[in-house]
């Protein structure tokens, strides 16, 4: 995840399909388990990181399908403008994975989604 560069990745069974999506919460909830359900904050952690990370190097080895977010959220490769909107909106997801028959073939993150209809706003624009 973190060499792509996106904010969260589809995580892709062996024949392709969409198993789920690990991002940015999902990276944050493994390494400080059952916190951010509990708390919604990070004020538990003291100014170093150090000591916490120690204590969850584990999380690296761990199956990442112990932490992926498995909501089936994705959208078909001929979605149309609104419908994709509509999904981020509704599901607040940061990428939607990309279906063709079955097999994720791309993601669209939110923010570039968003950028692009705000460019076709203002090129619209009087």
């Amino acid at each position: 995840m973190a060499d792509s560069g996106l904010p969260a990745v589809p995580v892709v069974k062996h024949d392709g399909g969409l198993a789920g999506v690990f991002g940015e919460g999902e990276f944050m909830e493994a390494l400080f388990p059952g916190y951010f359900g509990q708390l919604r904050s990070a004020s538990f952690v003291r100014k170093s990181l150090d000591e916490a990370l120690e204590k969850r190097a584990g999380c690296a080895s761990e199956p990442i399908s112990r932490h992926m977010f498995t909501e089936h959220v994705e959208v078909p490769s001929d979605a149309s403008d609104s419908q994709i909107a509509e999904t981020f909106l509704h599901h607040r997801s940061l990428v939607l994975p990309v279906c063709e028959d079955g097999r994720v073939v791309g993601v669209i993150t939110r923010h570039d989604f968003f950028r692009r209809l705000a460019e076709l706003v203002l090129d619209a624009a009087p």
